[in-house]
Order: structure tokens, then sequence, then C-alpha cells
């Protein structure tokens, strides 16, 4: 029986012989006798989809079946939560997962932590990039959205009066990043907007188009716009803006692992998403995709060395990170494959729809988001007339304990909802009831 100590003796027996320690652990099966890394299970959560052939549509209407991945979370139920979009929590799993890797590395950091549980990131890298569609040798793990777009943003050399395009309904952070290049070295930043809902691609791909001139330099656009959940024809418009010779920076923070896609449906060359979002890993969590002949031509957001220039690794390099995050993806990873990419967008849609419809039926209410199949998932934007969003969401807190996020964008004034797969009808029945009750109030008054 392997101990504790003979396990770290083992270790230093290995450094002190000068062999690889993770190469005699993983042969020797040690790391799995510790009791901290052992492999995530699913714990049968997740076993009734096994073997489970029905269509995503129709599985997606089986509460029975979506009863145990509600019983997988350790939400509050004293609230609701209808902002997972912002951040989601992470299921016990995954929790559990994480756990195991913080205790092991904090037993002995310098070694536990960098030369056992570091290398093993590769592994992760290697499941994401299978999930994604791409080389692992394409698929940086960051720690949010917000740094793999800002490593893109960035990374590119401008010169001033270059001009960067982008729509006004782009995340806030990266209008901030943008702007400060134009502050800092005189680069232009064009904006333009969106039709809301936007149901036509060809009109989203025109307006792209017309925006470009002789300066245009870089596009950022997002696969999912975080105020409305709009979903945008990403191939599309990178197929525009390569004829052109642009690259085009896709914001997916809110897209991976929401509906199902791959990057074979993009044809990218640069990809950032957040992993604490939809995918439900650890926060703090997040990935970027840049194609491989495209490495090169990028500089980090933190200085890496020449040897790295063509590595996809360096755009990872940030310092001392913890590994926990990093490696409890893989928990996330097969707690998501485990429901399944189509039937997890299906119930998405199926909850959106749930509340959307039975409010479109108030007077007063209107959505700014499409319910037409392939233009939304799993967040919608809602408004009552009349009402601020702040007004909406304060009353909903206040009186219900629900929460949402308010839009203030003069195109889509109201509030975000994103309900998640541990969301119960009951739930989004008291969300229905009291934006029934607010709309009624506010055509009464």
């Amino acid at each position: 029986m392997t101990t504790r100590r003979r396990f770290l003796a083992s270790m230093a027996g290995a450094a002190a012989l000068g062999s690889s320690p993770l190469g005699s652990l993983a042969t020797s099966g040690a790391l799995s006798g510790t009791g901290f890394l052992e492999p995530t299970r699913i714990d049968g959560v997740l076993e009734a989809f096994r073997g489970d052939a029905r269509p995503p549509r129709e599985a997606a209407l089986d509460e029975e079946l979506w009863r145990q991945v509600q019983q997988a979370f350790t939400v509050d139920r004293g609230m609701v939560n209808l902002n997972n979009g912002g951040v989601s929590p992470a299921p016990a799993v995954v929790q559990e997962a994480m756990q195991r890797y913080l205790t092991f590395s904090n037993e002995a950091p310098v070694y536990t932590m960098w030369r056992v549980l570091e290398p093993q990131k590769e592994g992760i890298r290697q499941q994401l990039a299978r999930d994604f569609g791409c080389h692992p040798e394409e698929m940086a793990i960051t720690r949010n959205a917000s740094e793999s777009l800002q490593i893109c943003q960035l990374g590119f050399d401008l010169e001033p009066g270059d001009e960067v395009l982008t729509t006004d309904q782009d995340y806030p952070r990266m209008l901030t990043t943008f702007e400060q290049r134009v502050r800092r070295e005189g680069i232009v930043l064009k904006q333009f907007p969106l039709p809301v809902p936007a149901e036509d691609p060809a009109e989203v791909v025109r307006r792209f188009e017309e925006q470009i001139t002789d300066r245009t330099r870089l596009i950022l656009m997002c696969h999912m716009i975080n105020i409305t959940g709009q979903i945008l024809p990403v191939r599309e418009v990178v197929e525009m803006a390569r004829g052109y010779g642009i690259p085009v920076i896709v914001d997916g923070a809110h897209a991976y692992a929401h509906f199902a896609f791959t990057h074979a449906d993009l044809e990218c060359d640069y990809y950032a998403s957040s992993l604490h979002k939809w995918l439900f890993a650890p926060f703090g969590t997040g990935m970027l995709y840049v194609r491989r002949e495209r490495i090169p031509e990028l500089w980090p957001l933190m200085a890496s060395p020449e040897s790295l220039d063509d590595d996809i690794r360096k755009f990872e390099e940030i310092g001392t990170h913890p590994c926990a995050n990093y490696l409890a993806i893989g928990a996330a990873l097969a707690f998501h494959q485990g429901i399944g990419a189509e039937r997890k967008e299906a119930r998405l849609v199926h909850l959106r729809d749930y509340w959307a419809r039975a409010l479109l039926e108030e007077d007063g209410v209107h959505l700014n988001t499409s319910l037409a199949p392939g233009f939304a998932a799993g967040i919608a934007n809602v408004a009552i007339e009349g009402m601020e969003p702040s007004e909406i969401v304060d009353g909903l807190w206040r009186n219900h304990r629900i929460i949402v996020t308010p839009i203030g964008h003069p195109d889509c004034r109201g509030v975000r909802v994103s309900p998640s797969v541990y969301t119960t009808l009951e739930e989004l029945d008291r969300f229905i009831d009291a934006m029934r009750t607010m709309a009624r109030d506010r055509t009464a008054g």
C-alpha cells in the first residue's frame, strides 16, 4: 500500500537520481495512490444520460433527467440566480477536484505544484483542444476571456492612424482596451451599431464590410453578444475580412460550452473564451485559440523568451499561478461532455423559451433577443415598458431574491436573464410571476 510518506520519499529518490518525477510517478501509479489526485468521477450524477438516444430537443423536456443535473450543484436555493452569464457556479465534482489539487499543491508547492502538477496541464490542453476542434499546439490556457482577448488586442503592432473596427455592443472591457491604445498610440477605434435583434446574417456582414477602409488593420467581433445573447455569423465575417487581409479576433466569452460548435464552424484565426461561465470550470480559467502559423506574429501580454516565439505557451507566461484551477478544468470538461453539447444547448434554449414566451403574453413586455433558432441560446434580454432596468433588478432582488443583470445600452435597455442547467422550472415560475406583477402594476399605474 502506498502511504503519503512513501509517496514523498519516492519523489525525493527520483529527484536525487536525476530522473523525471512525473515520468516515474506516472508509470508507478503513485499519483493516484496519494488520495488527492484520483481521477475525478461523475459519481453517477449523469448516469441517465448514457445511452440516451433521444433527439436533444426531446431530452431537454425530461424534467426527471435534468433533476439529476440540478442536484450536482451546491447552489443556494434560497435565491434564484439568473445571472450565470457573468460567472457560473461549478458542480460539486469540479469543486472537489480543485480542492484535491489545491491540498496537494500546499504540501510542498515548489515541488508538488511546479514539478508534479504543472506538467499535467498538458493533458488539459489536449482535452480542451479536442473539444474545441483544434491542435493542442494552438490552445493556450488563460485566466479568463479578458486576458485572452487583450493578448490579441495588444499583441498586434499598430501605428498612429491605423483603424480597429468593432460594434457598439461589444464588451466594455474590450472597448476600454482599444480606447487605451487610442490614447497611448493614436490608433482609431471605429464602432457601429447592429440591429436588435439581428436576424439577417448577410446584413451583419454588410455592416462590418461597409466600415472597412484602407486603414483598417483589425476587427473584433463577438460570437455571442453579452447584453442580448445574440449569436453573430463569425465564419461569414471572417471569410469577408480575410479577403481584405484583415485579422478577426473573436470574443467567445459566452459561446463556448453554451451551444454546440467547433472551430471548423468558425474558421477563425483567434478565439477567446472564459471557462468559468458555461463550461462550469473553476473561477479564473479561460482559453485562447491562435492558429498555429499566426502564433509567431502575435506578441504575448507578458514578456516571454525568444525561444517561445512560435510556441502557444508564450501566452501563458504570467509568473506563479495556481495549478489547481487549471487541472480541475478536466473535471468540468467531463461533466460537460457527460451531458452532451447538443443536449445542453437544447436545455438552455428550452429554459429561455419557458420564461420568455410566458412573459411575451403580458402587455408592456418585450424582448431584445430573437427566439428564432440559431440566433440565440440560453441568454435573453427582456424589458418592461416604462421601467428602468435598475428598477426591475432592484425589485426582483428586494422582493423575490432573484438575480438578473441590468442592461443600459440605448438599443436594448432591459435586463439580461441567463438561467443554467441547474435552474428549475419552479424557479423560473417565480421569476415569471414576479415580472408579471411588476408589468401589471406598471400598466395599472
